[in-house]
């Protein structure tokens, strides 16, 4: 039977400002993005998140991203190898403290935004990403864009790797994904996303925005938890992959 993961970025609300369904999602998912308080997320918000998660037996995972509050971490920004390694210990680090605390598994790394899109193209980047996931626990997933040089240089340094694909997302001819600044980088109809998924997840295959077939490796799909339909949509997933005969576990399940 194929397995496949279900994962969501969570944790992304702080102070007084309020982000996402993360408790309606969880029960619906198997791994949880966690924001580790630099583009999203804070310090009770991360302690919240990791216990709901344990709760409902859901794999926990890091979800840095640039500093960057404003933009939340979709912006690129201009820093050094050196910089951004240290970034990534510091905020894996940190909620693998509170998983440490509450007695539960840090189980993989996914950066975001910016930082994913830039490690999934440069070489250099990449590289220094999974180091830094190295470097805190050799045994950590490093999530990353299917046929990614994340994914590439996460398993040159030794680490386990889960190539991700988007139900909602469109994918150049080059497998990266569609610019959100560019029409019709979201797809909106719920069907269409539904049968991208089954298609990347039993037949390793979609299609690009330009026509192209590309081959395509899914380990886990990303899904989201805001917004108005969101939760019927993650539902409808699911029912779906069943349908199919896919399984969906853990990462590394």
């Amino acid at each position: 039977m194929v397995k496949v993961d279900l994962n969501c970025d969570l944790g992304e609300s702080f102070g007084n400002y309020t982000m996402g369904n993360d408790k309606a999602v969880l029960p619906l998912i198997t791994s949880a993005n966690v924001a580790c308080g630099f583009h999203a997320g804070d310090e009770n918000v991360m302690a919240e998140t990791v216990k709901y998660a344990k709760a409902h037996n859901v794999s926990i995972g890091a979800h840095p991203g640039f500093p960057d509050l404003k933009g939340f971490g979709r912006r690129n920004l201009d820093m050094s190898l050196e910089e951004i390694y240290n970034m990534m210990v510091y905020q894996i680090g940190a909620l693998k403290a509170f998983c440490d605390i509450h007695e539960v598994r840090l189980n993989h790394v996914k950066p975001h935004g910016a930082l994913y899109q830039m490690g999934a193209k440069d070489r250099a980047i990449a590289k220094t990403i999974a180091e830094a996931v190295y470097a805190v626990d050799p045994n950590l997933y490093l999530v990353g864009l299917s046929n990614s040089l994340l994914l590439d240089e996460a398993q040159k340094v030794g680490l386990p790797i889960a190539s991700e694909v988007f139900a909602d997302r469109r994918y150049e001819k080059d497998g990266q994904l569609v610019s959100r600044k560019k029409p019709g980088a979201l797809i909106e109809d719920t069907s269409e996303a539904i049968q991208q998924v089954i298609r990347m997840v039993t037949e390793g295959k979609t299609t690009a925005i330009t026509g192209e077939e590309i081959n395509i490796s899914a380990d886990t799909i990303c899904v989201h938890g805001d917004g108005a339909h969101a939760l019927e949509f993650v539902k409808q997933i699911r029912e779906k992959l069943s349908e199919v005969n896919v399984e969906i576990v853990k990462i590394g399940g």
